[in-house]
């Protein structure tokens, strides 16, 4: 993170633009709208700046930028003239002076950055990017506009008015979040909108007589192969109300930077011949953090019912009583074929599909390879790199033809994703040579013959 958003409060503050023309007035708007006190320093000013700052019973210096002006009686100053000299001899002065300052359509002389402002006072969301596209922050800004109701500023007012209420009957501020969390979602947002302030003040005040310490939960959140935007909106609801966030190895970066920013975050990962922390573990975890209280999200990668032991999570919170949602997730093998341009069927290649662990018990793989061996069959392995050459050579003694097309998904559907494709004789030798590394999905079948044509990914 490349700045700091903050929120300023500048009523009646003073604040200095430097320069009197277009550009100086656009700025002005904005601190207008703030209830600043604006003054100007421009050799000539625009007539509706002028009315601006005397509107806001700042004052008109008619000169040009000196040194001499007293920085720091100014809460911030915006350098808006055509000058890049001035602009940048504002900065140095405001800079030495430790003043906020930023200049406009100049980067690296600004100390703030003016956002894109979308406006539900006093709800005010802002988009930036540091400097680098604004005309993309207000596209975004446009985006937002368009889903965000008008009415949002007035809930926030209303909230606003109930706040120290609220406060003073829900002491714990994890079950005051939970509260405003569950009200927002009732009737009430509704009835704002539509300024039914009696039944919306009946209705919190139901909320509140009616409350009582929320009980644990836990959700069981499939987070996908990797790429963020195959998330499922009730996945992302629910990883930005969880107190606390529980997730393995699998689960990306991006994907975590999701979650609720100031939730409890727990790395129970798992690798071969290193779990950070054992299956029962996980299980007691869930069990201890949901029966303090806590809202749960056991985030893991895939669809945690394929092969992600969600299984015997929820039979240990069905055990201990604790409530318990699901969310399937996109898992690996159609993620990381789709984004390979491997289809796992297709009516002249495949016309089955099986899902296989890899996974090694005591060194040999337990698997039923007779039922394996069949030409329209596509098989997908789930963590078999390690045992995938004991594989192949099974495969091979039991019937199937050593020209079978294998490939390699490695990091599939992110940006570091990797595919090598060869055959049940060839692909074990290619692991290393292509340094293919977990976590890794393999793909066996005619189907992959199909990737030259169809691959849209790396």
């Amino acid at each position: 993170m490349d700045i700091f958003p903050i929120s300023l409060k500048l009523q009646q503050q003073p604040c200095l633009i430097v320069g009197g023309g277009h550009i100086a007035y656009r700025k002005a708007v904005l601190l207008a709208k703030a209830g600043a006190q604006i003054d100007v320093v421009a050799p000539e000013i625009d007539a509706n700046l002028l009315q601006l700052v005397q509107q806001s019973q700042g004052q008109y210096y008619p000169a040009e930028f000196s040194t001499e002006v007293e920085l720091r009686a100014y809460r911030l100053v915006i350098a808006a003239t055509d000058s890049h000299a001035v602009n940048q001899q504002v900065f140095e002065a405001c800079e030495a002076e430790k003043v906020l300052v930023n200049s406009v359509d100049d980067p690296p002389h600004c100390r703030f950055m003016v956002p894109a402002i979308i406006d539900r006072s006093p709800l005010i969301i802002s988009v930036a990017s540091n400097g680098t596209s604004p005309v993309l922050s207000r596209q975004i800004r446009t985006q937002l506009e368009s889903t965000i109701p008008h009415g949002m500023g007035k809930l926030a007012e209303f909230s606003g008015q109930w706040r120290a209420a609220v406060k003073q009957k829900i002491v714990n501020p994890d079950e005051r979040r939970i509260f405003w969390e569950e009200l927002y979602a009732s009737p009430l947002k509704e009835q704002v909108f539509n300024d039914n302030l009696e039944a919306a003040n009946q209705s919190i005040q139901q909320a509140l007589a009616e409350w009582d310490t929320p009980k644990g939960e836990v959700y069981l959140v499939g987070a996908g192969p990797g790429d963020p935007e195959l998330l499922t909106l009730k996945a992302l609801r629910l990883m930005q109300q969880a107190d606390v966030v529980i997730y393995d190895r699998l689960v990306a970066a991006p994907i975590l930077e999701l979650c609720r920013r100031d939730a409890e975050k727990v790395y129970v990962g798992k690798a071969r011949s290193n779990h950070a922390v054992p299956q029962e573990g996980i299980n007691a975890l869930l069990v201890k953090y949901a029966q303090a209280g806590k809202r749960v999200c056991r985030l893991k990668g895939g669809d945690p019912f394929i092969f992600g032991r969600g299984g015997e999570e929820i039979q240990e919170l069905y055990e201990a009583g604790v409530s318990f949602q699901v969310v399937p997730g996109i898992t690996a093998a159609s993620g990381c074929s789709a984004y390979a341009g491997i289809p796992l069927t297709h009516r002249d290649y495949a016309q089955s599909v099986r899902f296989l662990t890899g996974h090694l018990k005591e060194g040999s793989p337990e698997l039923p390879w007779s039922e394996l061996v069949y030409e329209h069959q596509t098989l997908v392995l789930y963590m078999g790199l390690v045992g995938l050459e004991t594989i192949c050579e099974k495969l091979i003694a039991h019937g199937q033809r050593a020209d079978m097309p294998v490939a390699l998904i490695s990091k599939g559907t992110t940006p570091e994703q990797k595919v090598v494709v060869g055959t049940l004789a060839d692909i074990a030798s290619k692991v290393a040579q292509h340094q293919i590394q977990a976590p890794t999905l393999t793909i066996i079948g005619e189907v992959v013959s199909l990737r030259e044509q169809l691959k849209w990914q790396g």
